[in-house]
């Protein structure tokens, strides 16, 4: 089965080509950081704009790099939420338009699912085979901070989630508070590298109570006041500001993962989102957590077309697909989705090389 995958769930815009039995045939992926930099944030309008603009060309790109036309096509995957609206509306009209006019079929992802499973389309280099189900899962991106048992594909439970603001927000947040522009997972690491982790203490949210729920909002307001009390900022502020924001948060999803593994004594933890390509948080997930622990390639983590493609094939050939309606969901919980019959059957039918 050939599926085509697209991914517009906010300023990326994401197309692939997976084939179930040769595996990733290509991939291409547009960033809009350049175009959201000077305000800091993603400005929704501005990203819808552009996914429209790159949506056409990225499709013929894909499917030439692959040697496929069109018509060769037997699916069309598109992420129908959780996501900007409008930036929604743009992948999931072209997929369904394209899927109608082509014959074939169409499925709506979830973004936040296929995330979780592009570690078992392509585990990063060097680690051990996949999970086994049930497995744990850390889901940090820019909207979403989430621990999930994954009892089957489709099947999950969330064990803890933020209540406030996602990791990855958090980032973005405390990077602009010290001007180290957008992305701020990215520049906050680069900045840590040099900063002096012994001068700056900052709070582990929520580790101090039972519980796997998060909260980021405090570490935010603690990171202003320090920004504040050290103005003006010299290069080493920051560089020391950074190491301890950064290891606050690592810590915290970190101490939260440890009691989810003893709480169901599950022994694979698998972290996918933007934010598990944070060297700091795998390096201290892989040397202290009692499991092992599976992440995508870099490329993967962030937003991307494969990881659509992937979760759409799934729910494809397990015979799940979406009529003519164009539906998208900025609000999404994973635990409405529809279980996947023969998940376990279905993974191992699939190729899962990149």
């Amino acid at each position: 089965m050939l599926i085509l995958g697209i991914e517009t769930s906010c300023d990326e815009t994401g197309l692939a080509v997976y084939d179930t039995e040769q595996g990733l045939l290509s991939e291409a992926l547009y960033s809009q950081v350049d175009l959201h930099a000077d305000y800091g944030g993603v400005v929704p309008e501005l990203a819808s704009r552009d996914h429209i603009r790159k949506i056409t060309p990225m499709t013929h790109k894909v499917l030439d790099a692959a040697g496929k036309k069109l018509s060769d096509l037997d699916g069309v995957a598109y992420t129908a939420g959780p996501g900007l609206m409008g930036a929604l509306l743009v992948g999931a009209t072209f997929g369904r338009s394209l899927a109608w006019a082509l014959g074939i079929k169409a499925i709506g992802v979830h973004h936040m699912e296929a995330h979780l499973l592009a570690p078992l389309l392509a585990p990063s280099q060097g680690q051990d085979a996949a999970p086994e189900l049930p497995f744990l899962a850390l889901l940090v991106s820019g909207g979403h901070t989430q621990l999930v048992k994954v009892t089957g594909l489709g099947n999950y439970t969330i064990l803890g989630e933020s209540v406030d603001d996602a990791a990855g927000e958090a980032f973005d947040k405390a990077a602009k508070m010290m001007n180290l522009g957008y992305p701020g997972g990215p520049a906050i690491a680069a900045a840590a590298t040099t900063g002096n982790n012994s001068r700056f203490t900052f709070p582990r949210p929520m580790t101090d109570r039972p519980g796997l729920d998060f909260s980021f909002s405090g570490l935010k307001t603690f990171t202003l006041n320090t920004v504040a009390a050290n103005q003006p900022l010299s290069d080493q502020d920051i560089a020391d500001i950074a190491v301890a924001f950064e290891e606050a948060v690592v810590d915290t999803l970190f101490i939260k993962c440890k009691r989810a593994v003893k709480q169901t004594g599950l022994k694979d933890l698998v972290m996918a989102g933007g934010v598990s390509a944070n060297k700091a948080l795998r390096h201290k997930l892989a040397n202290d957590l009692d499991a092992n622990v599976h992440y995508a390639p870099n490329a993967l983590c962030t937003d991307n077309g494969a990881m659509i493609a992937f979760a759409g094939a799934l729910r494809l050939m397990a015979q799940q697909t979406n009529d003519l309606g164009i539906n998208t969901k900025p609000r999404w919980p994973m635990v409405e989705l529809a279980p996947i019959d023969n998940g376990v059957e279905l993974l191992a039918r699939t190729a899962r090389s990149v």
